[in-house]
Parts: structure tokens; C-alpha cells; sequence
């Protein structure tokens, strides 16, 4: 099948997810594989081997073997001749362990790729290093996307999902989850298909996609969608909603979300792909490999080892304060005042 638009699909990857990655890059790969013209398609990547934040433990892996690593993941990916671009972040390699390089987050891996490709292509997606995308992704986006720039040119989109953290995010959920109980992201469960904690591969994802003969797309105005799989027409970006530099950390989509309703006031539409999923393996057990101080984390709960350094939660606190303090009269905080504490 031949698409009609242009896309853009961007994921920052940090080098503790070395081991994980691979899954996301062969959704990827699937995902183009069902389509003839795949020079519409751009894949960005930024591999971030800066450590000024987190430490690798080298007693586990060395960070030159982590960069080889990812330069044979890169150069297996580029083997399908697929129009990509391919970065590391910082550039040099002798600069890896410089101490007093910028923290590069995913609020400035999001803000910069909005920012570059809202003028190449039509559509922008934003990938996570913890996902699994549809291989269907493309077809249904070009087909979304020629259905509805006409009449709603300025628009943003979702995938179904899993079961997330309360009610409140039932819209997003595929209709297979939706009848199982809910289960506390607090609790380790990582058996049930259905659970937060569950690490769904590919044939498991594609169960339930194959199975779709007819699309449900259903149409919000009341915004609801996470970073991960998050689609936006590029005209969103051109008219001026991007990440803030307040959004120096994390809550980046909600940064992205609250600009969006304040500039257009609920008059650009969320289309939900209702029943294809898109698997996000938030507690992903090879999430964060290598990193110094985290070898003790609760089984089940790999991201959770972030809570051990000490800049974490007032970084997180900071972002948090900024992106819902856009609005108003209110410090903006920043990494400075996150190490200065």
C-alpha cells in the first residue's frame, strides 16, 4: 500500500535502555514494512549517552561498550534503506562523560523535533523507547489524515491503550481492556495481560490488532492522551503549540496538552483509533539497565530505582510546578535551581 502524507515519528533513547529498544525499533520496522513508499516516513532518534544525571555502573557494562551497542543498532536499522535520522546526544564521544553538559530530557528531545520536522511532513508521532507501535500505525494515520484535513486540518490523535492509572483515562482504553478489573499500579502484577506492569511483545500486540475488520475513531474535545504514541498534525505546531522551556523535564505532554487547550480553547478535535492498540510497557523490566544505585529496586518496578537520586523528585516537583504555573505570576524553575537545593 502506497501513503498519501508525509510522517515524522521521534524517540529519545537514553543509554540505560539499551537492552530494551530493539522492540521498539522492530514495531517500527514492521509498521513501514506494510507500505511501498517509505520515503514518506521519517524515523528521528537521538541516542542520549550523556551522564550528568544518571550514572552507569561499570562494574555492569562500560559506556563504550553501551555506544557500540547502539552504533550496531543503528546500523542495522539503516540497513533497510529506511529515511532516517540518527543522532547521539552529546555528538562527541569524548564528551560522553563531561559532568558539565546540559541535561537533554525528553521535553527537549520533544520540543526540538516538533520544532524541525512541523515544516517537512504532514503528521508528527511521538515514539517511546517503552513502546510498541501498531504495524497498521501508517495506513491508519494517512488514511485519518486524508479523512479529515480538509474540514479539521489542526488536530491531534491517539491509539487505544491499556488500563492507566484511575477512570478518568477509560476513554483511551481498547475495548479488551476495558471489562478486565482494574489493578493499582502499586501492586505487582505482572502476569495479567491487562495490568500496568505486564510487558506485552509484539505478536501479543498484533493478537489484538489483526482482529479489527472496521475502525472505531471517536472524536474528544476534551483532551485526554499521554506522550507515548501521541500523533499531531504539523499545522498544530505551525500555529504556535509546541513544548514550553519551562518544560525542562518531565510532564512535557501535559505541558503540550495545556497549551493546546489555552491557544484553541477546545476547537481542535482528538480523534481516538478506538480499537487498535498501541502497547506502552511503562514498567518495562529492562527499562533501566546498568545505572549506578539502582540495583536494589523493588522486583517489578524497574523505573522506580529513579526515586534513589536525590535530584529526581525536585526535578520532578519543579517541572510539575512550572508546567501547571504556565498561566500565571510564578517562578519558573529550572536545572539550576534543581542542584543549587
Amino acid at each position: 500500500m502506497k501513503i498519501n502524507n508525509r510522517f515524522a515519528i521521534g524517540c529519545l533513547v537514553q543509554w540505560y535502555e539499551v537492552e530494551m529498544i530493539e522492540e521498539y525499533i522492530n514495531s517500527v520496522h514492521d509498521a513501514l514494512n506494510l507500505i511501498e513508499n517509505k520515503e514518506n516516513v521519517i524515523v528521528d532518534m537521538c541516542f542520549n549517552m550523556a551522564q550528568n544525571l544518571e550514572k552507569i555502573d561499570e562494574s555492569q557494562m562500560k559506556l563504550q561498550d553501551i555506544f557500540q551497542r547502539f552504533l550496531k543498532i543503528r546500523n542495522d536499522f539503516m540497513k533497510y534503506r529506511i529515511k532516517s535520522n540518527i543522532t547521539f546526544y552529546p555528538s562527541s564521544v569524548d564528551q560522553f562523560n563531561n559532568d558539565k553538559l546540559k541535561p537533554y530530557t525528553i521535553a527537549d528531545y520533544r520540543r526540538e523535533f516538533n520544532e524541525k520536522y512541523c515544516t517537512e511532513v504532514d503528521v508528527l508521532m511521538w515514539g517511546e523507547s517503552d513502546s510498541l507501535i501498531p504495524r497498521q500505525t501508517f495506513q491508519v494515520l494517512d488514511n485519518l489524515h486524508t479523512s479529515v484535513k480538509e474540514k479539521t486540518p489542526k488536530y491531534v490523535s491517539f491509539f487505544s491503550t491499556c488500563k492507566m492509572w484511575d477512570e478518568s483515562w477509560k476513554v483511551l482504553e481498547h475495548p479488551e481492556f476495558t471489562n478486565k478489573p482494574f489493578i493499582d499500579i502499586d501492586t505487582v502484577d505482572t502476569k495479567n495481560w491487562w495490568s500496568l506492569r505486564y510487558n506485552m511483545n509484539i505478536d501479543e500486540m498484533n493478537s489484538f490488532n489483526d482482529k479489527v475488520e472496521e475502525l472505531d475513531i471517536q472524536v474528544v474535545n476534551q483532551y485526554k492522551f499521554n506522550g507515548c504514541g501521541l500523533v499531531i498534525s504539523s499545522d498544530i505546531v505551525k500555529s504556535g503549540v509546541n513544548i514550553p522551556k519551562s518544560a525542562f523535564f518531565i510532564h512535557e505532554d501535559t505541558a503540550f496538552m495545556l497549551q493546546l487547550q489555552k491557544l484553541f480553547g477546545g476547537e481542535i478535535p482528538q480523534y481516538i483509533i478506538k480499537n487498535i492498540l498501541l502497547v506502552h510497557n511503562r514498567k518495562h523490566v529492562k527499562k533501566r539497565f546498568y545505572v549506578k544505585g539502582e540495583n536494589d529496586v523493588i522486583e517489578g518496578d524497574v523505573s522506580g530505582g529513579r526515586l534513589k537520586h536525590n535530584w529526581y523528585k525536585r526535578a520532578s516537583d519543579m517541572s510539575h510546578h512550572n508546567t501547571y504555573n504556565m498561566f500565571n505570576q510564578s517562578k519558573i524553575y529550572t536545572w539550576k535551581d534543581v542542584f543549587d537545593v
